[in-house]
């Protein structure tokens, strides 16, 4: 049970969502305008990516645990530590902080603030690239708690990094995200029509790092360790 109200991890799980799609957004924004470079671009959009997510997992994870991703947060609900109203209501404000992310970035760089995506990203290729990338993000996210909770703010920041370069589709891994990056039509953005199939890849890759982890971090208990030679 979290000290906090509901209120507060809510505004939390906006909040951080919110800043977390504003960097997506506005550094990609940057990024393009710097350089016609598409590699430069988008070393320009990771590296702020993978630097906001330490800062606002350090800072919000005490709050709301510091979810931001309707696939965490489905993980969680899974996992039975969060009722299916919370869960619900995180995913809720999660996805409308992440579109406001989006507008205040396109008001910081004096574009028009409602916008449409209309850059492709879809097709077998990039729908297993967010399987993977999300399986990924949640193994670090799962694994990390079990062994090093105090580093998780560090591996969700280093793996997105390092997924941005090695998925097809540079590691979307959270809806709130892709519905968000379907509302600017910039550098980081993505189709509305292409959203719904990144949405089920990632809740796909997210159930199976939670089959798979939930097995891999078993350890083995006393009932079940084979008897010893001595006790024999």
């Amino acid at each position: 049970m979290s000290e906090f109200s509901l209120s507060r991890r809510l505004v939390a799980e906006a909040l951080g969502t919110a800043m977390l799609v504003g960097t997506v957004v506005g550094s990609g924004i940057m990024a393009d305008n710097l350089s016609e470079d598409v590699a430069v671009s988008l070393l320009g959009n990771t590296i702020p990516t993978g630097a906001i997510l330490v800062v606002l997992i350090t800072l919000f994870g005490p709050i709301s645990g510091a979810h931001f991703n309707p696939a965490v947060t489905f993980v969680f609900w899974l996992k039975r530590e969060l009722t299916i109203p919370v869960a619900a209501a995180y995913v809720a404000v999660q996805i409308l902080g992440g579109i406001c992310g989006s507008l205040v970035a396109h008001v910081m760089f004096e574009l028009p603030v409602w916008q449409a995506s209309t850059t492709v990203r879809t097709g077998g290729a990039q729908w297993v690239a967010e399987v993977v990338a999300t399986f990924g993000l949640l193994a670090s996210i799962l694994a990390g708690i079990r062994f090093r909770a105090d580093a998780v703010p560090w591996l969700v920041g280093l793996y997105i990094t390092a997924a941005y370069w090695f998925t097809a589709s540079t590691s979307f891994a959270n809806p709130a995200v892709a519905i968000s990056r379907a509302f600017t039509d910039t550098f980081a953005g993505i189709r509305p029509v292409d959203v719904p199939g990144f949405i089920v890849a990632q809740l796909i890759g997210a159930a199976l790092a939670l089959a798979v982890f939930s097995w891999l971090l078993q350890s083995k208990t006393p009932e079940k360790e084979a008897l010893k030679p001595s006790e024999v």
